[in-house]
C-alpha cells in the first residue's frame, strides 16, 4: 500500500473512532438524562422474619415521626373505644384499665408533637408503613371479651407494645439515613420499656380462673 492510501486509511478509521467516541457520548448523556428524570425509587422494604410482615422505611425523620404519630393516637382511640364497649357491659375494672392505656398512649402522642415542634397533627401519609389498616399497637376488637378480666387487658396490651418494638426495629435496619435509624432505634428503645413496665404491671394482677368466660347471666333474646 502507498503511503498516500495507508493516510488516507489513517484518517478513515480515525474518523470512524471519533464518530464512535461522539455516540457514546450522546448514549451516555441520554442515559443520564434518563436516569435524572426518572421517577424516584421507592423506600427500601425492609428484609422481614418469618412471623413478620414487611415495613416501609421512612426516608426522612419527619416522615418516621409521623409514622410513630398515627400509631399512637391510634392506639389511644382504640383503647378509649375499648373501655367504652367495656362500660357497657358493666365490666368497670377492664374499662378502667382501657381508659388507663389511652390515657398513656395519648401522652405519648402529645410528646411527639413538642418534640416535632407541631402545634397540631399533620396530615396522615396515604401509604402507612406498616401492612393492613390498623397500626402495629392497635388493638384488634376481634381480641376483646365482654367478660375479660384486667389480665386479659394487659396481655393485650403487651402484645402491642411487642409488636411496636418489632416495628420500629425494622425500620431502623431498613433505614438508609443515619438521622432516621438512629430515631428509629430510639422509639425502639422506648417500646422495649414499655413492654417492661407491662410485664411488671401484670406481675400485680390475678390472673383469671379457667371459667372467667362462664356468664352467671346471660343475654336473653326475644322475639
Amino acid at each position: 500500500m502507498s503511503p498516500v492510501s495507508n493516510a488516507k486509511a489513517k484518517t478513515k478509521t480515525k474518523t470512524k473512532s471519533a464518530s464512535g467516541a461522539a455516540g457514546k457520548r450522546r448514549a451516555t448523556g441520554k442515559s443520564a438524562t434518563a436516569a435524572a428524570t426518572a421517577a424516584p425509587r421507592k423506600a427500601p422494604l425492609a428484609a422481614a422474619r418469618a412471623d413478620e410482615p414487611a415495613v416501609r422505611a421512612p426516608r426522612t425523620l419527619e416522615e418516621l415521626m409521623r409514622q410513630a404519630l398515627v400509631m399512637e393516637s391510634e392506639a389511644a382511640q382504640r383503647y378509649a373505644e375499648l373501655a367504652d364497649a367495656m362500660d357497657t357491659h358493666n365490666n368497670r375494672e377492664v374499662a378502667e384499665l382501657f381508659r388507663k392505656m389511652a390515657e398513656i398512649e395519648g401522652k405519648h402522642a402529645a410528646q411527639i408533637l413538642s418534640m416535632m415542634g407541631w402545634a397540631e397533627p399533620p396530615p396522615p401519609s396515604n401509604k402507612p408503613g406498616w401492612e393492613g389498616f390498623e397500626g402495629p399497637e392497635t388493638v384488634s376488637s376481634d381480641e376483646v371479651h365482654y367478660l375479660m378480666q384486667p389480665y386479659h387487658a394487659l396481655q393485650l396490651a403487651l402484645i402491642n407494645e411487642q409488636r411496636a418494638e418489632r416495628f420500629f426495629a425494622q425500620l431502623s435496619r431498613a433505614a438508609r439515613v443515619q438521622s432516621v435509624r438512629k430515631a428509629a432505634r430510639e422509639l425502639q428503645a422506648e417500646e422495649h420499656e414499655h413492654v417492661a413496665l407491662v410485664r411488671a404491671w401484670m406481675k400485680r394482677v390475678p390472673r383469671p380462673d379457667r371459667d372467667w368466660a362462664d356468664d352467671p347471666d346471660p343475654a336473653r333474646y326475644t322475639d
